[in-house]
């Protein structure tokens, strides 16, 4: 049984044995650590330290392991990345109490990272939850911050257009919802992934959940399933509780847990952001759509908008070393 740690302030949680991140593929970094109120943080810092600097943001229910491929390609031309799990994914410390997690929480921690890091001149790649958390930094602190690519994602603003596909998503994790009823037990988060990455059939997730069969998967995907897996290895249904509490967290539904006045208050100040803003976008994601990317880009005359026509939500994982390439060649153009 997993033992149930507390930090000073009583919050209870627990934390992943080591053992469950070995021989993951592309992804042999050395882990780093730091203290949040109690908690372990985990973060990867790879590439030389006097390299540029790269801000990698995850989102739900993903961790620092999505942005390998951007990573591997990035510290190979010299850069120097940084990407921290937030606080209930990854190698981090999982809360297991729900009601602790807010994005207020998640801006916090990565604020005080960055602090603790004293980065400066920062490039931020943010996607999916990683957007609203990753670009209230520059609001916060924009001394620090440069260059801006954005991936699939969005800001809480009251003009803002909810899809129905993301309200599909959000009923899925209610109390009886498929997830939410399903997850761990029946259906682990790698196996879900495999879905949106398009190495299983949906038809084969029902499967699961309804007969435990899992269908055979290619060496290459079966790995990077272990991959996804690998930060709930060994835990029970309570160390979910971050991961179940950032869709319930939408500030359409939870204005408070969602921080509705701060992604408003990022929205707002953001549109006059003056430096380089690189948007690139998946085009056949029906939470965060083509159409919704162009129409954010548009707003600023100094973006530029690459469409990778075939990548899905989660982008950085099937397309990762081409949203590498068209960082670097967006990086090279001469400034208008």
């Amino acid at each position: 049984m997993t033992e149930v740690l507390r930090t000073p302030d009583g919050a209870p949680f627990v934390r992943t044995p080591d053992e469950a991140f070995i021989n993951l593929p592309d992804f042999a970094f050395a882990p780093n650590y730091f203290d949040v109120d109690g908690l372990r943080m985990h973060y990867v810092d790879a590439g030389p330290r006097s390299g540029p600097i790269a801000l990698l943001m995850h989102g739900m229910p993903t961790w620092s392991f999505l942005n390998r491929h951007i990573i591997n390609a990035l510290t190979q031309k010299g850069w120097r990345c940084i990407a921290a799990d937030h606080i209930g994914f990854g190698r981090s410390d999982k809360v297991t109490d729900d009601s602790w997690y807010s994005l207020a929480r998640h801006v916090e921690a990565h604020r005080r990272l960055i602090e603790h890091l004293d980065l400066r001149d920062i490039t931020l790649f943010c996607q999916d939850w990683g957007g609203p958390i990753g670009l209230a930094q520059p609001v916060l602190a924009p001394e620090r911050f440069s260059r801006l690519v954005i991936m699939n994602t969005w800001l809480h603003h009251a003009e803002y257009v909810y899809s129905d596909a993301l309200r599909l998503w959000r009923s899925r994790w209610e109390t009886e919802g498929l997830f939410a009823s399903n997850i761990p037990e029946r259906l682990s988060i790698g196996w879900f992934m495999m879905i949106p990455f398009g190495y299983m059939k949906p038809a084969d997730l029902f499967a699961i959940v309804q007969t435990g069969a899992h269908p055979p998967l290619a060496p290459a995907h079966e790995a990077v399933r272990r991959g996804y897996d690998a930060p709930f290895s060994g835990l029970d249904r309570a160390a979910h509780a971050g991961l179940r509490r950032f869709p319930l967290s939408l500030p359409f539904a939870n204005p408070e847990g969602g921080g509705a006045d701060l992604q408003a208050r990022c929205w707002k100040e953001l549109l006059t952001w003056r430096q380089p803003i690189h948007f690139i976008w998946g085009g056949t994601d029906d939470i965060f759509t083509e159409e919704w990317g162009r129409n954010w880009a548009s707003r600023y005359p100094q973006a530029t908008f690459d469409l990778l026509p075939d990548a899905f939500h989660f982008l950085q994982e099937t397309h990762g070393t081409q949203i590498a390439d068209i960082f670097l060649t967006r990086l090279a153009e001469p400034v208008s």
